[in-house]
């Protein structure tokens, strides 16, 4: 896991929730219990706050951060995202095609892009030509705007013609045998905590490692997971299962997890600049 991206979601679902700054003595005490070295943790912090999403603070020798505006922002979108992932009937009857010529001098915001396209779905047949199996239009194009790219940037709205095969354009764009393995991985980890009493077993510490861990592996699935009918890639039952799982266990985890991050990350108003 990249301490970036890891930061990111505790960010987004413990953070939020326990509205306040986190110091950055505690984020390292917490991040590390994934395996991360305090300098990792530190930079992850540092280019969050270059990036705009994080404001720094000092009161004394304490360094502590709040969530800017903007990463509420862009914390909002992912849960949108996250949140109806595979909640609508999966169709294939408008696909959203995306070609650009981002220059080189624009490196750092095509590799945000190429990320936030895949986040949404999206997947990719050749270096600059990706593709969606729904309409995308409206989000790319605020992704667009957000990222000052849409000057280099090409949309097109299209349906497949009959007699067409959706399957081998599907295989090019998706690693569907890596998406079904990895629909495998997570029923298998996370199923046990859908009851209660797996769940009470866990230490507060636990249940936040498993939760971040939850939200970290299900984010994975926006990455790689089209959303086709069955008729094109047969993943409904996985992805259904799936999602009752992390519903179940995000919420079953909350309130374990949040005393953690609250212990441990949350600075205290006496603290405060």
């Amino acid at each position: 896991m990249r301490s970036q991206d890891l930061t990111i979601t505790i960010l987004g679902s413990s953070m939020r929730r326990a509205s306040g700054r986190v110091w950055s003595g505690g984020m390292v005490e917490l991040i590390g219990e994934f395996g991360l070295s305090a300098e990792a943790v530190r930079a992850a912090l540092s280019r969050l706050v270059t990036r705009g999403l994080l404001r720094r603070h000092r009161s004394g020798r304490l360094v502590n951060y709040a969530l800017t505006p903007k990463a509420h922002q862009l914390l909002a979108e992912g849960d949108r995202r996250i949140f109806s992932f595979g909640r609508r009937e999966a169709r294939a009857d408008a696909w959203t095609l995306l070609w650009h010529a981002i220059p080189e001098d624009r490196k750092e915001g095509r590799l945000r892009l190429t990320s936030s396209l895949r986040f949404l779905g999206f997947g990719t047949l050749q270096d600059a030509t990706w593709i969606a199996a729904s309409d995308r239009e409206v989000e790319v194009r605020e992704l667009l705007d957000q990222l000052d790219l849409r000057a280099y940037v090409s949309i097109f709205l299209a349906r497949m013609v009959r007699g067409s095969e959706p399957e081998q354009l599907a295989i090019r764009a998706w690693d569907l045998e890596g998406l079904s393995a990895h629909y495998d991985d997570f029923l298998h980890t996370f199923s046990p905590f859908t009851k209660a009493a797996e769940r009470r077993k866990l230490s507060d510490r636990d249940a936040f490692v498993t939760r971040t861990l939850l939200m970290h592996a299900f984010r994975r699935f926006m990455l790689g997971d089209p959303e086709l009918p069955d008729s094109v890639a047969p993943l409904h039952h996985r992805r259904a299962e799936a999602i009752k799982v992390f519903d179940s266990v995000y919420e079953g985890l909350a309130e374990a997890a949040d005393r953690h991050f609250e212990e441990i990350a949350l600075v205290r108003s006496a603290d405060w600049a």
